[in-house]
């Protein structure tokens, strides 16, 4: 089977790498951490200049017709850089639940507006209590005539802070745990009742708590069907994980080649490191796991894309080494560069923190390999590298 990209892919990956070496080094980055915002405002309309805010959106709705393959490309490109826009945020946890269940009403007032980089949106679903389920939900909406009352807290809702209007999942009718009785509205960033709570997260990103008290919004602002938002939640976890895991390859990628040209240059009792057979089973070993979560990532991305009825389950699988395998070559490469690997001025333990980051979004590894045991009958307790899912 042919994985290269297309010419098109080929070159929107050079311009993203381009831009990235040229306006995305250490010092500008933690410049724009510190910033009011978080990030810079002139990448972001940089971004939308160059298209790439407008990908994933349909030509109907004023976008570029990207599929899941071209999503990959900028999210791994974008990794590699480390960069602190909310793209995630907006164009793919908002733009997903657009996308997916948007009226044309909807789109019309807010995809417009995440292409041209005037609008930011983000979407709040983690709940304290629900440990990474989709549908423990215990904020409520009521309906109240035309309108519906939110009242509920939200966690770690990535960069609310700067979001224009936030996509909330509340539950409508059954129990706190119950598959049906979710749904989505849209609601602005800025509405009466909204209070949170802002912090920087520990890869330079920023996240929030979120309260709602007796938050009213139309009933225009439901987004898809009412009782039904579960399926959409599933849909923007499934966009997410295959755009975290593209930015967490391209930084192991990153990560293992590092590792090897320090060793190559550090030396040891006359010697350099990479000459001890130590090591060099050490970079094997991290090759190898970068391969193979690439090698699962490329296969997750066109299961979606052609509709494959295993495509969720082959997510969980990659979400699952993504983050262990993940883990396992961080550490190793930060051990290999010993005190150097935890400084500011060395990528490195960026990328290190942001790994450890994304694991943490819609599921560590752990609880992905019990959602693909749930769907390979696995008996509680088995493991998942029985069934060579990530050979």
């Amino acid at each position: 089977m042919d994985f290269d990209f297309t010419e098109e892919q080929t070159l929107l990956q050079d311009s993203i790498s381009k831009f990235v070496q040229e306006n995305y080094d250490l010092p500008t980055r933690t410049k724009a951490i510190k910033s009011k915002t978080g990030y810079s405002e002139d990448h972001w309309k940089q971004f939308a200049e160059l298209g790439w805010l407008a990908l994933p959106f349909s030509e109907e709705d004023g976008g570029l017709d990207g599929n899941y393959v071209d999503t990959l490309v900028v999210s791994e490109a974008l990794g590699k850089g480390l960069i602190v826009e909310p793209y995630f945020a907006t164009v793919i946890l908002a733009g997903t639940a657009l996308r997916v269940a948007g009226n044309a009403e909807q789109k019309q007032k807010l995809i417009g507006g995440i292409i041209d980089g005037t609008v930011k949106a983000t979407v709040a679903y983690a709940e304290l209590q629900a440990r990474y389920e989709l549908d423990d939900v215990a904020t409520t909406a009521t309906k109240e005539g035309d309108s519906f009352i939110i009242n509920g807290e939200k966690s770690v809702v990535i960069n609310a802070e700067t979001a224009d209007y936030i996509i909330v999942s509340a539950r409508t009718s059954g129990e706190r745990a119950s598959s049906k009785g979710i749904s989505l509205f849209i609601v602005d960033a800025k509405a009466e009742g909204i209070s949170r709570i802002d912090y920087p997260t520990i890869d330079g990103g920023r996240g929030s708590e979120v309260t709602l008290s007796n938050v009213k919004v139309a009933a225009s602002d439901l987004l898809g069907e009412l009782d039904e938002g579960l399926a959409i939640l599933e849909e923007i976890r499934d966009q997410a994980i295959l755009a975290l895991c593209a930015e967490a390859v391209g930084q192991m990628e990153l990560m293992y080649k590092d590792t090897v040209e320090y060793c190559s240059q550090r030396e040891q009792f006359g010697h350099p490191l990479s000459d001890f057979q130590v090591l060099k089973h050490r970079f094997a070993d991290m090759f190898v796991e970068t391969e193979q979560c690439t090698s699962l990532l490329y296969r997750a991305t066109l299961e979606k894309q052609i509709g494959a009825p295993t495509a969720r389950r082959t997510i969980h699988a990659l979400k699952y080494k993504v983050g262990k395998e993940g883990n396992l070559l961080a550490r190793q490469a930060v051990q290999s560069h010993g005190g150097m690997g935890v400084t500011e001025e060395l990528r490195l333990g960026h990328y290190f923190m942001r790994l450890a980051v994304i694991d943490t979004i819609f599921g560590n590894y752990d609880y992905h390999m019990d959602k693909y045991c749930e769907q390979m009958d696995i008996p509680e307790g088995g493991d998942g590298e029985d069934f060579g899912f990530m050979m």
